[in-house]
């Protein structure tokens, strides 16, 4: 049983001046895919929302917003009541429907081809995922290439989802359409736009 105080509580202490920081921090990340980018542990959600994951969700969801949350998320009337509370999203029980997805357990997510990948002359109403991840020192090593990155880029999040190069490709290959992925560590943030070329190396 959760107290009614963990979905009022926890939100920006200054809105307008975090939500500023945490959109710069996205935005830095999405124009560098792999870069590392520390962002300060801001919103106090309740579990099993991560504090960036949470503060990611306050500053880009709002009433217009169709979110998808996986079933640890989506089963907490905490965390539910929070992100309603502090965004006034919609919530969603299909993947293909929705602009944003908040997934706590990168394990058991759905295959990446679940969410919507917008349309050939609407690709930007595909659907960003928003990732809670441990940390950037995982042990397989992605070697990340394409825009906004010099040469190559080493990149290492501690999880991925299964199959995830294979899913990449074809996300990549779908292009202009595809899905964008955000990286949710503890006070660090990395992003993987849909533009982003991937191979494995050994770890």
């Amino acid at each position: 049983m959760h107290s009614d105080t963990q979905i009022f509580e926890g939100g920006f202490s200054d809105s307008v001046l975090t939500a500023q920081t945490v959109f710069r921090a996205l935005m830095d990340a999405m124009a560098n895919p792999g870069r590392i980018v520390d962002v300060s542990d801001l919103a106090v959600p309740p579990a099993p929302l991560t504090s960036l994951a949470a503060s990611i969700a306050a500053t880009l969801f709002d009433h217009d917003a169709t979110v998808w949350c996986d079933r640890a998320i989506s089963g907490s009337a905490a965390c539910t009541g929070w992100l309603k509370f502090h965004t006034g999203l919609e919530l969603t029980g299909e993947p293909a429907d929705a602009d944003f997805a908040l997934i706590s357990d990168v394990a058991t997510m759905p295959s990446l081809e679940s969410f919507c990948r917008g349309t050939s002359e609407y690709p930007d109403r595909s659907t960003t995922l928003i990732l809670q991840i441990d940390g950037f020192d995982g042990a397989d090593t992605l070697v990340l290439e394409g825009p906004g990155i010099k040469g190559s880029m080493a990149f290492s999040p501690s999880q991925l989802p299964k199959m995830f190069i294979d899913q990449w490709i074809a996300n990549r290959a779908a292009f202009p359409r595809g899905v964008d992925l955000i990286f949710a560590g503890k006070g660090a943030l990395a992003a993987l736009p849909r533009t982003t070329r991937i191979k494995k190396t050994e770890a």
